[in-house]
């Protein structure tokens, strides 16, 4: 079946103004998508595990802790980018856009901790939130497809 476009209408191109407003809201879903789920599953550590709250106030984390944290920011970004894909219509910009931000967001604050967590940990973080957030709209593409 043919799209018909009435003679107003513009097509949804990648700078049209409907694409660039789906896209903005697309990245703005999925940076809050990023933060409630960074915030939900931080509550949970901070209940299940004795001392997790003592220390992220101090920030004398473990070394399981402190891989537990970048698993947390793991699954936020899967979670950020599986959102703004699937609100992007399985498009990878705003997930592209999504990561940038991201980074963009984090730098900052990673240099103001600097000297509290090993380089190792702050270059885990930083240099996984592009790939894991187009990973996540991946794999909103890949859940979208009809088995055979």
């Amino acid at each position: 079946m043919e799209t018909i476009l009435l003679p107003t209408a513009q097509p949804d191109t990648p700078f049209s103004r409907h694409a660039i407003f789906k896209t903005v809201g697309a990245v703005i879903a999925a940076l809050f998508t990023w933060f409630f789920v960074a915030t939900v599953l931080n509550l949970a550590l901070r209940a299940w595990w004795p001392h997790y709250h003592e220390a992220e106030t101090a920030f004398n984390f473990t070394f399981a802790m402190k891989l537990t944290r970048l698993a947390l920011g793991a699954i936020s970004s899967l979670s950020a980018g599986l959102v703004a894909a699937w609100l992007g219509k399985g498009r990878m910009r705003a997930a592209t856009f999504t990561g940038i931000v991201l980074l963009g967001l984090f730098v900052p604050g990673h240099y103001r901790i600097w000297d509290k967590f090993p380089v190792w940990y702050h270059l885990t973080f930083l240099v996984s939130l592009l790939p894991l957030t187009l990973l996540g709209a991946v794999l909103n593409h890949r859940a979208g497809r009809k088995a055979p």
